[in-house]
C-alpha cells in the first residue's frame, strides 16, 4: 500500500491560513482500485492526495496481462549477468523495465546493492525506453530506441516524435520509494508512457515470433545501455526479431553507427537516417560482436 496526500480546499473558514496547506483529507480509493490493469490507480492530483492504494503487482489481472514476459526475478538475473560483462561504458549498475504490448509495466529491477546504487533517475528512463521500443515496433519490424536518435533530430524523418506520448508522472513517481526495483515496484500494473531516443530500449519477440512487449535499460552511457539491453534480451530468449532498420539481417535492430561530421551540425548526419552517436570505441566494437538474434 502507498499513501498520497490531498490538501483540503475551501477550508478557510475553519483552518487558519498558516495551516491550510497542511490540512489533509482521507479519500476513498474504491473506484480507482477497481480499475483494470494499465489504468493509473491514482486520482487526478495524486501528488497531493492521501490515500491507501493497493499494490498492483499482487493483482491476478496484472499477472495475466504480463503472461509470457519475464518475472522480476528473471529480469534481475539476466540484467545482472549482462551488466557484469564488458559493455564499453563506465561499469555502472543498471535499471531495467519490461512492459507488455499495451505498455503496462510488468517488471522493474536493478543490479546494485540497493536502489541508490545506480542513478535514481534511470529507473523512469528505463521504463520510458521500454515504452518507446514497444510503441514504435510492429510484429514485422523492430525499432530500438537507438534507431530513433537521428530520425527525431531536426531534419530527421521523425522529428518531433520525442515530444509525443509523455511520461505519466503520476505513475513514475508514486511511492513508496522503498519498493522501487522490487517485485512490487509502484509502476507495475500501470502505463508509464514516455518516448526516449537513445540506446537501451528493445522490443521483445517470443519464440513464436510474437511481439509481446519491450525492455528498457538505463544507468550507463547510452551505447553501453544498448549493449546491456541486447544481452539481457538474448538471455531471456526474447530476441526472435523479424526485421529492423540496421541492414544486418542477423542483428536487425542493432545500434547503427553511421553518423558523419558535417559543418554546422553538432552531431553530424546519419547516412541511413537511423544512426546513433558513438560513445566510445569499446562500445562500438562490442555492438558489432553481439550475439545474433534468433530466427
Amino acid at each position: 500500500m502507498s499513501l498520497v496526500y490531498r490538501p483540503v480546499s475551501g477550508g478557510a473558514d475553519w483552518v487558519s491560513s498558516s495551516l491550510k496547506t497542511a490540512a489533509i483529507a482521507c479519500v476513498s480509493v474504491t473506484a480507482w482500485a477497481s480499475q483494470p490493469p494499465g489504468y493509473p490507480h491514482i486520482p487526478p492530483g495524486a501528488d497531493q492526495i492521501a490515500t491507501a492504494v493497493p499494490d498492483a503487482a499482487s493483482d491476478p489481472s496484472v499477472a495475466s496481462a504480463c503472461a509470457g514476459l519475464p518475472t522480476q526475478a528473471a529480469l534481475k538475473s539476466a540484467l545482472t549477468a549482462a551488466r557484469h560483462q564488458s559493455n564499453g561504458g563506465f561499469n555502472l549498475d543498471m535499471w531495467a523495465t519490461v512492459v507488455n504490448r499495451d505498455g503496462v509495466v510488468c517488471a522493474v529491477a536493478f543490479t546494485g546493492a540497493d536502489r541508490g546504487s545506480q542513478w535514481p533517475g534511470s529507473r523512469v528512463i528505463s521504463a520510458q525506453k521500454a515504452n518507446t521500443a514497444n510503441a514504435f515496433s510492429l510484429p514485422h519490424l523492430s525499432l530500438g530506441t537507438a534507431n530513433l536518435y537521428s530520425a527525431v533530430s531536426p531534419g530527421g524523418s521523425l522529428y518531433g516524435l520525442q515530444h509525443s506520448n509523455p511520461v505519466d508522472t503520476r505513475v513514475a513517481y508514486r511511492g513508496p520509494a522503498a519498493s522501487f526495483g522490487a517485485a512490487n515496484d509502484p509502476m507495475v500494473g500501470h502505463r508509464i508512457g514516455g518516448v526516449n531516443v537513445f540506446g537501451g530500449g528493445l522490443a521483445l519477440y517470443s519464440a513464436a515470433h510474437v511481439l509481446i512487449g519491450a525492455i528498457g535499460v538505463s544507468g550507463d552511457s547510452s551505447c553501453a545501455d544498448h549493449n546491456i539491453a541486447w544481452r539481457t534480451r538474448n538471455a531471456l530468449n526474447m530476441d526472435h526479431v523479424p526485421a529492423g532498420v540496421s541492414g544486418d539481417a542477423s542483428h536487425p535492430d542493432n545500434i547503427i553507427y553511421d553518423i558523419t561530421p558535417q559543418a554546422g551540425q553538432q552531431e553530424g548526419v546519419s547516412t541511413g537516417g537511423w544512426g546513433h552517436p558513438v560513445c566510445s570505441a569499446a562500445a562500438t566494437t562490442i555492438a558489432g560482436s553481439l550475439a545474433p538474434t534468433r530466427p
